[in-house]
C-alpha cells in the first residue's frame, strides 16, 4: 500500500505535527516517495543522526532523478564537514548557503524551515534538522511542533518563495528588493506570511495585532518571547475587554540572555491579568498564536529579531476545527508547566536580576537591530 502522503484524497486543512519527532516521521517517507522535487530550507543542520538521516533520503532521492535543491544557513550549517554533501552533488543536487557568514554581514540570518516535496505536500514549523528536535518534548528533546500542508494557496507561495531565496542566497540586496516585488502579489492570495529584512511591512506582526484588536481568547506559544511595547498593551487590552490571554513560555532556554529579557516584561502583562506558564521537562522552541479561530503557526518567534531582522515564514488559517485542537495541544503543554504568578515575579526580580535584565534587553532589542540595519545599509 502506499503512503498516505502520495493519496489524491489529502485534506485541504493542514496536519499539526505535535512533536519534532512526529515532523521526522512524516518528512522521511515523503522524502522518499519524492518523483519530482524537493525543496529543502532549514537553519541549523547537524551532522548528527538525525541529519545523516536525512542526508541519506536527500541522496536517495537525487539518485532517483529527483530535483533536489537544499538552501541552508550558512551561519545555522557552520559546523558541517566541507565535504558532507559531496554524495548529494555527485548525484546532480544543488546546496546553496545563504548568507555566507563575514564580520561584515553576519547580523541577519534566514531562520525559515521548509520541506515541499513534488509541489504536493510541505511540513513547515519550529525544528530544525539536529537530534535535539526528534524526540517527544517531555521525556526527551525540545518542545517543538509543525504543521503538514497540502493547500494549493500555501504550496505555491512556498515554491515560489524558495525560488527565490535560492536564487539569491548569496545576499545581493539588489537581488533581495527583487524578492520584495515578486512576493508582494502572492501575500494576499494565500495563508503564507512571508517576512525579512527590506521586504517591507512583517506581514505575521501585522495579522497579529489585526486580530488581537478584537479578540476574546488568546493563546501563545513562544520560546523565545521579546515582545515591543505595543505587543505588550495589545495582549493586555484583550484582558481589560473581558478575554482571556495565555502565554506558554520557556522555563528552560538555550539562550539565557534572551529568557532574561524577557522575564523583565512579565510585570506589565501579569498586572493585567494576562497568564504566563512556563513549559519545564525540556526546553521550549515551538511558535503558535491561536486567536479565536484563527491559527498562525511556523519559524517566527515573539522577538524583535523574528520581526525584524531574519527571514522568517508563518502561515495563518481560520478555522474552528483546528484552532480547537490545537488549544488541545496547548493544554497538554500547559498540564507540564509552572504558572507564574505576579508575587513569584516579584520575588525574583532582584535589583541584580532587574539590572541584568534591562541590559539584556538593552542588547537583544536596541544593539541587535542597529547593528542589523547598519549592515543592511552598507549594502545599498
Amino acid at each position: 500500500m502506499a503512503h498516505a502522503l502520495s493519496t489524491s484524497s489529502r485534506a485541504a486543512e493542514p496536519r499539526w505535527l505535535h512533536t519534532g519527532a512526529e515532523a521526522y516521521r512524516r518528512m522521511l517517507p515523503a522524502l522518499a516517495e519524492a518523483s519530482a522535487s524537493v525543496r529543502f530550507e532549514f537553519y541549523i543542520y547537524r551532522a548528527d543522526e538525525t541529519g545523516n538521516r536525512f542526508r541519506t533520503a536527500l541522496v536517495a532521492a537525487a539518485a532517483r532523478g529527483v530535483k533536489v535543491r537544499l538552501l541552508l544557513d550558512a551561519f545555522g550549517a557552520n559546523p558541517l564537514p566541507g565535504d558532507y554533501w559531496d554524495e548529494l552533488k555527485k548525484n546532480g543536487g544543488e546546496v546553496h548557503l545563504f548568507n555566507p557568514f563575514t564580520f561584515r554581514l553576519f547580523a541577519f540570518r534566514n531562520h525559515r524551515k521548509l520541506l515541499l516535496v513534488d509541489d504536493k505536500v510541505a511540513f513547515i514549523g519550529g525544528y530544525n534538522i539536529a537530534d535535539e528536535y526528534s524526540g517527544d518534548g517531555v521525556k526527551q528533546g525540545w518542545r517543538d511542533l509543525g504543521m503538514e500542508l497540502t493547500n494549493r494557496a500555501a504550496l505555491h507561495q512556498l515554491a515560489e518563495a524558495f525560488d527565490d531565496m535560492f536564487a539569491h542566497a548569496d545576499v545581493s540586496h539588489r537581488a533581495l528588493r527583487r524578492m520584495r516585488r515578486s512576493w508582494a502579489p502572492h501575500a494576499a492570495t494565500g495563508p503564507v506570511l512571508l517576512s525579512g529584512p527590506r521586504l517591507g511591512r512583517n506581514p505575521f506582526r501585522s495579522n497579529l495585532f489585526t486580530v488581537l484588536r478584537r479578540a476574546k481568547r488568546v493563546q501563545i506559544v513562544s520560546g523565545y518571547f521579546l515582545p515591543s511595547l505595543r505587543l505588550r498593551q495589545a495582549l493586555r487590552r484583550v484582558v481589560r475587554r473581558g478575554g482571556t490571554v495565555e502565554l506558554l513560555l520557556a522555563g528552560l532556554s538555550d539562550v539565557p540572555l534572551a529568557q532574561l529579557a524577557g522575564r523583565a516584561r512579565y510585570g506589565g502583562l501579569l498586572r493585567a491579568g494576562v497568564k504566563i506558564f512556563e513549559y519545564q521537562p525540556q526546553i521550549l522552541h515551538a511558535k503558535l498564536a491561536i486567536i479565536d479561530d484563527a491559527v498562525f503557526a511556523g519559524s517566527s518567534n515573539l522577538d524583535t529579531r523574528s520581526f525584524g531582522i531574519n527571514y522568517e515564514v508563518m502561515v495563518r488559517f481560520d478555522a474552528p476545527s483546528l484552532a480547537e485542537a490545537g488549544r488541545k495541544m496547548f493544554a497538554v503543554d500547559v498540564a507540564n508547566s509552572t504558572e507564574v504568578t505576579l508575587a513569584d515575579w516579584k520575588k525574583d526580580q532582584t535589583w541584580l536580576t532587574r539590572l541584568r535584565g534591562m541590559w539584556a534587553g538593552f542588547l537583544l532589542t536596541k544593539f541587535d537591530p542597529w547593528l542589523a540595519h547598519r549592515q543592511l545599509r552598507s549594502m545599498s
